[in-house]
């Protein structure tokens, strides 16, 4: 009787596990830096979902992709580096997590970060909120001046907008043009009273962007690069990002 080669299984093909290796710096071990556990001692995320970086970091290495795609884990992640930090072997965890949200479908992503990612684009203000910049311009006008008249000892603070050769430019919370105005008047009095020479741009002003949250990474360009440009039209030393 003729012996036949039975296969059993096969190897699953991983989409997360060669970006670990990539993110190891060279001579790293892979395996001992999934001992130490300082990654999810640190992380504020350890926890939500049953999951913590450094089991986040098996899976994908154990090729586990079906379960970190089914996880929202990865969402919750701040990617405030933190890991990064105290991880002995330096493994960038915040640049798995964002990998892994980008293999989501676009449309499957979070509707609050999408929605505030796609309300970005549509606008030259950069804002989440959708702001236009003519309402922005409005907006710390009619602040400005209400302050000017009801603090005479801010009568002559000013919050200038495409100021040329203004030693720094700001950008802003998109939220608080819209909802929270008078939370934009305790950084101008702090720039004001130390007379930093500051300016704000029309355009590209909003400071969050949340297309880079969403891993979009076209959007986070167009975004980045409309705040760039609007910095350098106005000759921009300083970039101050406040968020």
């Amino acid at each position: 009787m003729g012996e036949a080669a039975v296969k059993i299984g096969g190897e699953k093909k991983s989409i997360f596990k060669d970006k670990v290796m990539e993110l190891l710096p060279d001579g790293g071990n892979l395996n001992a830096c999934l001992t130490c556990g300082a990654c999810a001692s640190g992380c504020p995320a350890t926890g939500l979902a049953g999951m913590d970086p450094r089991k986040f970091l098996r899976m994908a290495a154990l090729g586990m992709d079906d379960e970190l795609l089914s996880s929202n884990w990865a969402w919750m992640c701040s990617m405030c580096q933190r890991c990064v930090h105290v991880c002995p072997m330096e493994i960038n965890i915040p640049a798995l997590v964002y990998n892994v949200r980008a293999a989501w479908p676009r449309e499957t992503r979070p509707k609050g970060i999408l929605g505030s990612c796609d309300a970005a684009l549509t606008n030259e203000s950069g804002s989440a909120m959708g702001t236009p910049v003519d309402d922005f311009i409005f907006v710390v006008g009619d602040v400005l001046e209400e302050y000017q008249e009801n603090q005479p000892e801010f009568a002559d603070m000013q919050a200038p907008i495409d100021k040329k050769g203004a030693e720094f430019v700001l950008n802003q919370n998109s939220r608080e043009p819209v909802t929270e105005p008078d939370e934009l008047v305790p950084l101008w009095k702090i720039l004001h009273t130390v007379g930093v020479d500051w300016t704000y741009t029309s355009k590209g002003w909003a400071g969050e962007n949340y297309c880079m949250f969403l891993s979009d990474d076209e959007s986070w360009k167009h975004l980045t690069t409309q705040t760039i440009k609007a910095a350098n039209e106005v000759g921009c030393k300083t970039f101050l990002n406040t968020e």
